[in-house]
Protein backbone atom coordinates (compact mmCIF):
# COMPACT_ATOMS: atom_id res chain seq x y z
CA UNK A 1 0.00 0.00 0.00
CA UNK A 2 1.51 3.14 -1.10
CA UNK A 3 -0.03 5.63 1.57
CA UNK A 4 0.17 5.95 5.15
CA UNK A 5 -2.53 6.53 7.82
CA UNK A 6 -2.43 8.11 10.84
CA UNK A 7 -3.52 6.23 13.75
CA UNK A 8 -7.12 8.17 14.43
CA UNK A 9 -9.34 9.07 11.80
CA UNK A 10 -12.84 10.94 11.28
CA UNK A 11 -15.76 8.17 10.91
CA UNK A 12 -17.83 10.50 8.54
CA UNK A 13 -21.30 8.66 8.96
CA UNK A 14 -22.60 10.93 12.34
CA UNK A 15 -21.90 14.39 10.31
CA UNK A 16 -23.82 12.52 7.56
CA UNK A 17 -27.13 12.15 10.31
CA UNK A 18 -26.62 8.75 11.26
CA UNK A 19 -29.45 7.99 13.91
CA UNK A 20 -29.85 11.81 14.56
CA UNK A 21 -29.70 14.98 12.72
CA UNK A 22 -27.16 17.51 13.05
CA UNK A 23 -27.25 20.91 10.98
CA UNK A 24 -24.52 22.26 8.97
CA UNK A 25 -23.08 24.44 11.70
CA UNK A 26 -22.34 21.75 14.19
CA UNK A 27 -21.35 19.39 11.19
CA UNK A 28 -18.89 21.96 9.75
CA UNK A 29 -17.65 22.72 13.30
CA UNK A 30 -16.91 19.15 14.26
CA UNK A 31 -15.03 18.87 11.10
CA UNK A 32 -12.83 22.16 11.92
CA UNK A 33 -12.07 21.02 15.54
CA UNK A 34 -11.02 17.75 13.97
CA UNK A 35 -8.93 19.49 11.63
CA UNK A 36 -7.46 21.63 14.30
CA UNK A 37 -6.57 19.19 16.14
CA UNK A 38 -4.51 17.55 14.16
CA UNK A 39 -6.74 14.73 12.42
CA UNK A 40 -5.76 14.28 8.82
CA UNK A 41 -7.72 11.26 7.68
CA UNK A 42 -11.60 11.28 7.05
CA UNK A 43 -13.76 8.30 6.06
CA UNK A 44 -16.98 9.15 4.12
CA UNK A 45 -19.30 7.45 1.53
CA UNK A 46 -22.09 8.18 -0.63
CA UNK A 47 -24.75 6.27 1.55
CA UNK A 48 -24.32 8.67 4.85
CA UNK A 49 -26.97 10.83 4.00
CA UNK A 50 -26.99 10.30 0.67
CA UNK A 51 -24.33 12.68 0.03
CA UNK A 52 -24.54 14.83 2.59
CA UNK A 53 -21.93 13.87 4.56
CA UNK A 54 -19.00 13.56 1.53
CA UNK A 55 -20.35 17.28 0.99
CA UNK A 56 -19.69 18.42 4.34
CA UNK A 57 -16.34 16.65 4.52
CA UNK A 58 -15.41 18.05 1.55
CA UNK A 59 -16.29 21.30 1.75
CA UNK A 60 -14.34 21.67 5.13
CA UNK A 61 -11.52 19.77 4.09
CA UNK A 62 -10.72 21.20 0.65
CA UNK A 63 -7.36 23.01 0.23
CA UNK A 64 -5.98 21.79 3.54
CA UNK A 65 -2.52 20.13 2.65
CA UNK A 66 -1.93 16.29 3.99
CA UNK A 67 -5.66 15.06 3.94
CA UNK A 68 -6.00 11.97 3.44
CA UNK A 69 -9.67 10.55 2.45
CA UNK A 70 -11.50 7.46 2.05
CA UNK A 71 -14.99 6.87 0.21
CA UNK A 72 -16.76 3.99 -0.85
CA UNK A 73 -18.60 2.99 -4.12
CA UNK A 74 -21.25 0.20 -4.73
CA UNK A 75 -24.51 2.87 -4.59
CA UNK A 76 -25.33 4.98 -6.81
CA UNK A 77 -28.02 8.13 -5.38
CA UNK A 78 -30.75 8.43 -7.73
CA UNK A 79 -33.29 12.11 -7.41
CA UNK A 80 -36.24 11.46 -5.01
CA UNK A 81 -36.16 10.29 -1.39
CA UNK A 82 -36.54 6.71 -0.87
CA UNK A 83 -40.40 5.33 -0.73
CA UNK A 84 -39.62 3.45 2.31
CA UNK A 85 -37.28 5.92 4.52
CA UNK A 86 -37.68 4.06 7.81
CA UNK A 87 -35.72 1.62 6.41
CA UNK A 88 -32.28 3.67 6.03
CA UNK A 89 -30.72 5.05 9.80
CA UNK A 90 -30.88 8.82 8.47
CA UNK A 91 -32.32 12.04 9.81
CA UNK A 92 -32.79 14.36 7.29
CA UNK A 93 -30.91 13.04 4.37
CA UNK A 94 -30.33 14.74 1.19
CA UNK A 95 -33.11 14.26 -1.08
CA UNK A 96 -31.69 11.23 -3.61
CA UNK A 97 -32.10 7.76 -2.54
CA UNK A 98 -29.57 4.78 -2.75
CA UNK A 99 -29.65 2.21 -5.96
CA UNK A 100 -27.15 -0.95 -5.80
CA UNK A 101 -24.06 -1.07 -8.51
CA UNK A 102 -21.05 -3.08 -7.97
CA UNK A 103 -20.26 -3.34 -11.73
CA UNK A 104 -17.90 -1.58 -13.44
CA UNK A 105 -19.36 1.22 -14.88
CA UNK A 106 -21.52 1.77 -11.51
CA UNK A 107 -18.37 1.58 -9.57
CA UNK A 108 -17.33 4.50 -12.52
CA UNK A 109 -20.21 6.36 -12.20
CA UNK A 110 -19.69 6.37 -8.01
CA UNK A 111 -16.60 7.17 -8.07
CA UNK A 112 -17.33 10.26 -10.73
CA UNK A 113 -20.24 11.33 -8.33
CA UNK A 114 -18.05 11.29 -5.07
CA UNK A 115 -14.90 13.45 -7.13
CA UNK A 116 -17.83 15.99 -7.32
CA UNK A 117 -19.30 15.60 -4.09
CA UNK A 118 -16.02 16.09 -2.53
CA UNK A 119 -14.53 19.21 -4.70
CA UNK A 120 -11.31 16.40 -5.11
CA UNK A 121 -9.77 15.49 -8.49
CA UNK A 122 -8.09 12.22 -6.95
CA UNK A 123 -9.30 10.33 -3.81
CA UNK A 124 -6.71 8.34 -1.90
CA UNK A 125 -8.52 5.15 -1.11
CA UNK A 126 -11.67 3.61 -1.83
CA UNK A 127 -13.91 1.10 -0.33
CA UNK A 128 -16.79 -1.35 -2.11
CA UNK A 129 -19.15 -0.65 0.88
CA UNK A 130 -21.48 -3.68 1.89
CA UNK A 131 -20.97 -6.48 0.27
CA UNK A 132 -22.07 -8.99 2.41
CA UNK A 133 -25.35 -10.95 3.51
CA UNK A 134 -25.56 -8.04 6.43
CA UNK A 135 -26.59 -5.98 3.62
CA UNK A 136 -28.16 -8.46 1.07
CA UNK A 137 -30.19 -10.53 2.85
CA UNK A 138 -31.36 -12.56 0.32
CA UNK A 139 -28.39 -15.22 -0.72
CA UNK A 140 -29.46 -15.15 -4.60
CA UNK A 141 -28.95 -11.64 -4.03
CA UNK A 142 -26.25 -11.34 -1.91
CA UNK A 143 -24.41 -13.83 -4.38
CA UNK A 144 -25.07 -12.18 -7.47
CA UNK A 145 -23.70 -8.65 -5.93
CA UNK A 146 -20.71 -10.48 -4.38
CA UNK A 147 -19.62 -11.23 -8.09
CA UNK A 148 -20.36 -8.65 -9.74
CA UNK A 149 -18.07 -6.53 -7.32
CA UNK A 150 -15.39 -9.42 -7.47
CA UNK A 151 -15.25 -8.92 -11.01
CA UNK A 152 -16.64 -5.73 -12.36
CA UNK A 153 -16.43 -3.22 -9.31
CA UNK A 154 -12.89 -4.86 -8.69
CA UNK A 155 -11.34 -4.15 -12.72
CA UNK A 156 -12.55 -0.47 -11.83
CA UNK A 157 -10.89 -0.53 -8.63
CA UNK A 158 -7.62 -1.71 -10.33
CA UNK A 159 -7.84 0.53 -12.89
CA UNK A 160 -8.66 3.36 -10.97
CA UNK A 161 -5.18 2.20 -8.88
CA UNK A 162 -3.33 1.74 -11.76
CA UNK A 163 -4.17 5.33 -13.28
CA UNK A 164 -3.08 6.88 -10.14
CA UNK A 165 -6.54 8.05 -9.89
CA UNK A 166 -6.86 6.37 -6.19
CA UNK A 167 -4.10 4.69 -3.75
CA UNK A 168 -5.52 2.35 -2.12
CA UNK A 169 -8.74 -0.15 -2.51
CA UNK A 170 -10.36 -2.36 -0.23
CA UNK A 171 -13.91 -3.39 1.08
CA UNK A 172 -15.89 -1.58 3.78
CA UNK A 173 -17.90 -3.89 5.57
CA UNK A 174 -19.00 -4.92 9.02
CA UNK A 175 -18.82 -8.73 8.65
CA UNK A 176 -15.38 -11.07 8.62
CA UNK A 177 -17.48 -13.81 6.30
CA UNK A 178 -17.52 -11.86 3.54
CA UNK A 179 -13.67 -10.03 4.05
CA UNK A 180 -12.47 -13.25 4.29
CA UNK A 181 -13.97 -14.30 0.88
CA UNK A 182 -13.27 -10.90 -0.88
CA UNK A 183 -9.49 -11.69 0.00
CA UNK A 184 -9.52 -14.86 -2.18
CA UNK A 185 -10.16 -12.24 -5.45
CA UNK A 186 -8.18 -9.92 -6.26
CA UNK A 187 -4.85 -7.73 -4.74
CA UNK A 188 -6.33 -5.75 -1.98
CA UNK A 189 -4.61 -3.05 0.16
CA UNK A 190 -6.53 -2.65 3.15
CA UNK A 191 -10.26 -3.40 4.61
CA UNK A 192 -12.08 -1.33 6.77
CA UNK A 193 -14.05 -3.58 9.31
CA UNK A 194 -16.72 -1.91 11.28
CA UNK A 195 -17.16 -3.16 14.68
CA UNK A 196 -16.05 -6.98 14.47
CA UNK A 197 -12.60 -6.50 16.39
CA UNK A 198 -13.16 -4.62 19.28
CA UNK A 199 -12.87 -4.62 22.72
CA UNK A 200 -16.42 -5.98 22.77
CA UNK A 201 -15.88 -8.90 20.00
CA UNK A 202 -12.61 -10.48 18.60
CA UNK A 203 -14.07 -13.41 16.67
CA UNK A 204 -11.75 -11.54 13.69
CA UNK A 205 -8.27 -13.10 15.49
CA UNK A 206 -9.78 -16.51 14.41
CA UNK A 207 -8.86 -16.11 10.76
CA UNK A 208 -9.54 -13.02 9.39
CA UNK A 209 -6.69 -10.65 10.92
CA UNK A 210 -4.27 -14.06 10.48
CA UNK A 211 -5.44 -13.83 6.61
CA UNK A 212 -5.14 -10.32 6.06
CA UNK A 213 -1.57 -10.41 7.83
CA UNK A 214 -0.73 -13.25 5.82
CA UNK A 215 -1.42 -11.25 2.36
CA UNK A 216 -0.10 -7.70 3.71
CA UNK A 217 -3.82 -6.72 3.54
CA UNK A 218 -4.18 -3.21 6.75
CA UNK A 219 -6.97 -2.71 8.40
CA UNK A 220 -9.29 0.15 9.41
CA UNK A 221 -11.05 0.00 12.43
CA UNK A 222 -14.49 1.50 12.09
CA UNK A 223 -17.53 1.61 14.70
CA UNK A 224 -14.63 1.15 17.60
CA UNK A 225 -17.63 1.40 20.13
CA UNK A 226 -19.89 -0.82 17.99
CA UNK A 227 -22.25 1.51 17.79
CA UNK A 228 -23.02 3.34 20.71
CA UNK A 229 -22.58 0.67 23.28
CA UNK A 230 -19.10 1.14 24.35
CA UNK A 231 -19.31 4.94 24.56
CA UNK A 232 -22.79 4.88 27.18
CA UNK A 233 -25.54 4.29 24.59
CA UNK A 234 -27.95 1.35 23.89
CA UNK A 235 -27.20 0.05 20.64
CA UNK A 236 -25.37 -2.24 19.17
CA UNK A 237 -24.89 -3.22 15.70
CA UNK A 238 -27.31 -0.09 14.84
CA UNK A 239 -30.25 -1.40 17.21
CA UNK A 240 -31.02 -2.00 20.70
CA UNK A 241 -28.29 -4.12 22.54
CA UNK A 242 -29.08 -7.58 23.70
CA UNK A 243 -28.63 -9.05 27.34
CA UNK A 244 -25.33 -10.75 26.32
CA UNK A 245 -24.15 -7.91 25.00
CA UNK A 246 -25.21 -5.59 28.01
CA UNK A 247 -23.52 -8.24 30.43
CA UNK A 248 -20.57 -8.17 29.22
CA UNK A 249 -20.25 -4.27 28.93
CA UNK A 250 -20.95 -4.24 32.68
CA UNK A 251 -18.26 -6.29 32.89
CA UNK A 252 -16.46 -4.45 30.93
CA UNK A 253 -17.27 -1.25 32.90
CA UNK A 254 -16.43 -2.89 36.46
CA UNK A 255 -12.97 -3.58 35.39
CA UNK A 256 -12.69 0.02 33.96
CA UNK A 257 -14.16 1.54 36.72
CA UNK A 258 -11.59 -0.53 39.09
CA UNK A 259 -8.49 1.11 36.93
CA UNK A 260 -10.49 4.58 36.69
CA UNK A 261 -10.39 3.91 32.58
CA UNK A 262 -13.21 5.23 30.90
CA UNK A 263 -14.20 2.57 29.09
CA UNK A 264 -14.40 4.68 25.52
CA UNK A 265 -10.77 5.09 26.11
CA UNK A 266 -9.74 1.87 26.14
CA UNK A 267 -12.16 1.15 23.54
CA UNK A 268 -10.18 3.40 20.70
CA UNK A 269 -6.59 2.02 21.97
CA UNK A 270 -7.36 -1.74 22.18
CA UNK A 271 -7.46 -2.69 17.99
CA UNK A 272 -4.57 -0.89 17.69
CA UNK A 273 -2.46 -2.93 18.97
CA UNK A 274 -2.84 -5.34 16.49
CA UNK A 275 -0.16 -5.55 13.73
CA UNK A 276 -2.46 -5.55 11.18
CA UNK A 277 -4.85 -2.59 12.13
CA UNK A 278 -3.59 0.42 11.12
CA UNK A 279 -6.24 2.83 11.98
CA UNK A 280 -9.41 3.40 14.31
CA UNK A 281 -12.02 6.15 12.92
CA UNK A 282 -14.84 7.07 15.37
CA UNK A 283 -17.01 8.95 14.91
CA UNK A 284 -18.84 12.33 16.00
CA UNK A 285 -21.41 15.07 15.24
CA UNK A 286 -20.15 17.98 17.27
CA UNK A 287 -17.17 20.19 18.27
CA UNK A 288 -18.00 18.99 22.00
CA UNK A 289 -18.12 15.20 21.04
CA UNK A 290 -14.55 15.79 19.45
CA UNK A 291 -13.70 17.36 22.19
CA UNK A 292 -14.39 14.44 24.48
CA UNK A 293 -13.14 11.98 22.10
CA UNK A 294 -9.41 13.68 22.45
CA UNK A 295 -9.60 13.24 26.10
CA UNK A 296 -10.26 9.75 25.63
CA UNK A 297 -7.44 9.00 23.01
CA UNK A 298 -5.10 11.14 25.42
CA UNK A 299 -6.15 9.31 28.65
CA UNK A 300 -2.68 6.50 29.42
CA UNK A 301 -3.90 3.34 30.68
CA UNK A 302 -1.93 0.82 32.63
CA UNK A 303 -0.34 -2.31 31.78
CA UNK A 304 -2.45 -3.89 34.44
CA UNK A 305 -5.60 -2.64 33.36
CA UNK A 306 -5.16 -5.06 29.83
CA UNK A 307 -4.14 -7.85 32.25
CA UNK A 308 -7.31 -7.81 33.77
CA UNK A 309 -9.46 -7.80 31.30
CA UNK A 310 -7.96 -10.92 29.98
CA UNK A 311 -7.69 -12.42 33.12
CA UNK A 312 -11.65 -11.74 33.77
CA UNK A 313 -12.01 -12.93 30.00
CA UNK A 314 -13.04 -9.64 28.66
CA UNK A 315 -9.99 -9.76 26.41
CA UNK A 316 -8.75 -13.34 24.73
CA UNK A 317 -5.36 -14.37 25.68
CA UNK A 318 -4.16 -14.62 21.91
CA UNK A 319 -5.00 -10.60 21.58
CA UNK A 320 -2.48 -8.30 21.12
CA UNK A 321 -2.72 -5.16 23.85
CA UNK A 322 -1.36 -1.72 24.03
CA UNK A 323 1.95 -0.97 25.42
CA UNK A 324 1.55 1.65 28.26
Amino acid sequence: MTIELPELGFGGAPVGGLLDSVDDAAALDALAAALKSGIRYFDTAPLYGFGLSERRTGDMVRGTEGIVISTKVGRLLKPGRPADPNRFAWSNPLPFHPEYDYGYDGVMRSFEDSQQRLGRDKIDMLFLHDIGSDTHRDPTEEARHFKEAMTGGYKALDELRSAGDVKAIGIGVNETDVSMRTLDHGDWDVFLLAGRYTLLEQGALDALLPKCDAQSVKIVIGGPFNSGILVGGATWNYKAAPTDILERVEGLKRVCTAHNVPLPAAALKFPLAHASVISVIPGVRTPGEFSQLMQWWTTEIPSCFWSDLMHEGYVREDAPVPVS
